[in-house]
């Protein structure tokens, strides 16, 4: 077990957490979540020992073993990959190390024939004589091929890198293991087999993590940063969600109510109190309304930005078709037909061939071959998935940079769609070019707001946004009556407004009305 007691910590002037009391337990998987700031990294470093709080401590059960995801990609690159996997378990490699060397010795003492002894009794304890099978079998379930566990971690690309950490985490079952952002980089293949990892995984397992099909799935219990404190809910994250939405609402219900009752109270305490024949009632009020309690109700500090995409001119029964769109190195005869009211998820291995589609089809980019229609009545909008050349560079205050996309130039009517993405007040008067990622897609997605198109096209929106805001998209999307273009390697966004999938990997080879969760199902299948 792992537990934390009483822990504080401040930087300079800002409390991140106060007085945190928590008791992590074997077999169960806690998802930490925040808004961004809310110090949820910080947490799990706190936890590893990386960071040490002012105040209070955090232990774990003696003889139990704690791993933890690293971060720093590079940090093994002169290690092979299959050594990498296994410094997972560092005090495994030490005796494996130390062993080695004491049999490569000429002059092998009875000494060192003792502790050799000591060293393959502990190593057994440790399952070692089946640690480099584990790795290999780990490995090869990241689909890591066998040809690369010799090679260097300097030799892999970045996202072979992050499956070998990965692998490295959880090798040799730690008994606590942290993970911070796991699935980013991660196909969803991997992604998937990392869900039933943990799923059937035995000891504590402690996530941060901004994808929320991947909490839903393998969590047990949520642990909601808010206020400086963190308090634990059982159950996932769209049950959090659920709960936590029905207890604010609840709470501002009573003092509603409770406010309205203490009017009331004050109402006739003024009105009878100096009158005799009232008197005794009066008193009698004035002790309910002593009794009368209204709670100190803090909203979240998370802020849900308002997403909602309409618009004005009704689609026609055309609305766009594509024949034999080929492009050299990217894809060659695609074909489909958009019809009313689809939303559909695009999907492919190569992330660069989605997104030259995508330039075509809205004029950015020519094609080698193929034609494209689009209906008189289409109004379309499009989130390209490198906003740079919006931004970049760019000297205008939110404000300005609004107005360029805007019919109407009105300051305060452009302040209010900025303030739907919340940047109210003197935040709308930041500049464009010193915006961060996320501030950057909640400005596009403002402007796609305020151009009213009744065909969107999204190309990876979720990139760099908190789980506030996905979750916002992600209603948005759904309450959206128009037609749909989407990729997105967030599972549950996808999921959840599209209803037809296609394919493209080289040629089209996948299309079908369904939900994505039931291609994977089939895709996984046929395989």
């Amino acid at each position: 077990m792992l537990s934390v007691n009483n822990v504080s910590l401040q930087y300079g002037g800002k409390k991140l957490f106060e007085d945190v009391n928590l008791k992590f337990t074997k077999g169960n998987c806690y998802g930490i979540i925040g808004a961004n700031g809310a110090g949820k990294s910080t947490f799990l470093k706190i936890l590893s020992g990386e960071v040490e709080p002012n105040k209070g401590d955090v232990t774990m059960d003696k003889g139990e073993r704690m791993s933890v995801l690293q971060q720093n990609h590079n940090a093994f690159d002169h290690e092979t990959v299959l050594r990498t996997v296994m410094l997972g378990y560092r005090r495994l490699v030490e005796v494996m190390d130390e062993k080695d060397a004491l049999y490569m010795k000429a002059d092998f003492s009875e000494e060192d024939g003792i502790r050799a002894g000591e060293l393959e009794t502990e190593f057994a304890e440790m399952n070692g004589y089946d640690a480099e099978t584990e790795a290999q079998q780990l490995l090869m379930a990241l689909r890591i091929p066998m040809e690369l566990h010799g090679k260097t971690m300097k030799e892999l690309d970045g996202k072979m890198k992050v499956k070998v950490l990965l692998a490295q985490a959880v090798f040799g079952n730690p008994d606590v293991l942290l993970l911070d952002e796991p699935t980013n980089d991660l196909d969803i293949a991997s992604v998937r087999w990392l869900e039933n990892y943990l799923m059937d995984f035995e000891n504590t397992i402690i996530i941060v993590s901004h994808n929320r099909h991947f909490l839903n799935k393998v969590c047990t219990n949520i642990c909601d940063v808010d206020y400086g404190q963190i308090n634990m809910f059982v159950g996932n994250y769209d049950f959090w969600y659920q709960t936590s939405q029905l207890m604010a609402r609840q709470q501002k219900e009573q003092n509603k109510k409770a406010e309205q009752r203490a009017k009331e109270l004050q109402d006739f305490i003024a009105r009878f109190a100096a009158n005799a024949s009232k008197s005794r009632q009066a008193t009698s009020r004035k002790k309910e309304l002593e009794r009368l309690t209204i709670s100190d109700f803090k909203p979240s500090l998370r802020k849900y930005p308002f997403i909602d995409f309409k618009f004005e001119r009704e689609i026609g029964n055309d609305i766009l078709l594509v024949e034999g769109l080929t492009k050299k190195g990217y894809f060659e005869d695609v074909s489909f037909t958009v019809q009313k009211n689809e939303k559909i998820g695009i999907v492919s291995d190569n992330s660069r061939a989605i997104t030259m589609l995508y330039d075509i089809l809205m004029g950015k980019e020519q094609s080698d071959a193929g034609t494209i229609k689009w209906g008189k009545t289409i109004v379309n909008s499009y989130f390209p998935t490198d906003n740079g050349e919006f931004f970049d560079g760019c000297d205008l205050t939110l404000v300005e940079w609004l107005s360029q996309f805007s019919k109407d130039h009105y300051e305060e009517y452009l302040r209010g769609w900025l303030g739907r993405m919340l940047f109210s007040g003197e935040e709308a008067l930041k500049h464009a070019k010193v915006l961060s990622g996320g501030e950057k897609v909640r400005c596009m997605l403002a402007k796609m707001m305020l151009a009213g198109g009744n065909f969107l096209i999204l190309d990876e929106p979720t990139n760099h946004l908190d789980l506030e805001t996905i979750t916002s998209l992600n209603t948005g999307l759904q309450n959206f009556k128009g037609c749909m273009l989407l990729t997105s390697h967030d599972q549950e966004l996808m999921n959840t407004v599209c209803n037809r999938i296609i394919e493209i990997n080289g040629t089209k080879v996948y299309d079908k009305n369904t939900n994505y969760d039931a291609y994977l199902d089939e895709i996984s299948e046929g395989k």
